[in-house]
């Protein structure tokens, strides 16, 4: 088992209106199944934060990193696997179609865009990830009003 954190890089994802992008992972992930979640994931060897970010955005949306207009927060955190992680979470912007998402087959089944005032929704299940994802939410909106967005 490693002794350093393994490396997460994730995107909050910003509308015209203000809102952020979610996504429900499935039920047969190993980590936080059936669960809303921010798009993002494990920093590939000799990967730098930013190419991650922009990777992981595209796998998981088909859109493309526009803009990051900055960071919300650093997470550390400790997976049911056992293995802890140091997560970079980002404010972005992207380019696509912000209504068609492409969500990737298996790891995710839904997705809403939530303004602040809608995170109830992601209370549901949050004895999986002990409210992480609402925390994490709550931040980038806080962050999103710092920026005057």
């Amino acid at each position: 088992m490693p002794t350093d954190p393994l490396r997460c890089a994730g995107a909050l994802i910003v509308d015209d209106d203000g809102r952020i992008f979610f996504q429900r992972r499935s039920p047969q992930r190993k980590l936080f199944p059936d669960t809303w979640d921010i798009v993002g994931g494990h920093l590939e060897p000799g990967e730098g934060i930013e190419d991650a970010l922009s990777r992981e955005v595209t796998e998981e949306t088909g859109w493309t990193v526009s803009v990051v207009l900055g960071l919300v927060g650093e997470y550390t955190w400790t997976g049911n696997d056992g293995f802890t992680r140091l997560e970079s979470d980002f404010l972005v912007r992207v380019d696509g179609d912000l209504t068609r998402p492409r969500l990737e087959v298996g790891k995710h089944t839904e997705f809403r865009w939530l303004n602040e005032h809608e995170m109830e929704v992601l209370d549901e299940h949050r004895h999986v990830n002990d409210g992480m994802i609402r925390r994490i939410a709550e931040d980038a909106f806080a962050a999103l009003h710092a920026i005057g967005l």
